[in-house]
């Protein structure tokens, strides 16, 4: 499965616009689950159904031609950080007051309702995550995968050719510096 999914990102990334639709259904249980997760860690299950955010996290990362994907860790990493956007977007756009930000509208599939985050503390760990990137993208990926994908600190040692102890030492490098970025931010 792993070589299959290899050839498949290999491809994608050339340009294949059908391996890139292989890839997608292959990985689509996985990308589901994580689209479940993303939207029970940002409480935004109100009016975002799952469903809606893989497919338009789909539409958002085939529309980027400019993404690479060397391997499958990378392409979860890059889906959790589109869908991170999106439900941060979504949250921002329905609290917005010009637009009737007050009023909710809600669909019929979802089970599960939530308080909706802060909209402030939503961006706050969006540009945190995003300045750890530029900080240690390597650190900032390791929490992608982790927080937002899932993946266990031995999945993810697996996947990189490293022990799982240096997993988790960057992990808690990781939360370190989020924290004290956090709280700084909020000083």
């Amino acid at each position: 499965m792993e070589s299959t999914l290899s050839s498949l990102i290999q491809a994608a990334e050339t340009g294949d616009g059908s391996a890139t639709e292989r890839l997608f259904s292959a990985l689509y249980s996985e990308l589901h689950r994580l689209a479940r997760r993303e939207l029970a860690r940002g409480g935004a299950a109100v009016s975002l159904s799952v469903t809606t955010l893989l497919h338009e996290a789909y539409l958002d990362m085939a529309g980027r031609g400019d993404a690479k994907f060397p391997d499958h860790a990378r392409f979860m990493g890059y889906a959790a950080r589109v869908m991170r956007g999106l439900i941060i977007d979504h949250v921002r756009n329905r609290q917005a007051q010009k637009r009737g930000g007050q009023f909710e509208i809600t669909s019929l599939e979802n089970k599960n309702v939530a308080e909706v985050p802060d909209e402030g503390e939503l961006t706050r760990i969006s540009e945190a995550l995003d300045k750890l990137a530029k900080v240690d993208a390597e650190l900032a990926e390791l929490v992608d995968l982790k927080f937002f994908c899932g993946f266990s600190f031995a999945e993810i040692a697996a996947m990189r050719n490293v022990s799982e102890r240096t997993v988790q030492r960057k992990w808690e490098k990781a939360r370190i510096y989020l924290h004290r970025e956090l709280r700084t931010d909020l000083l």
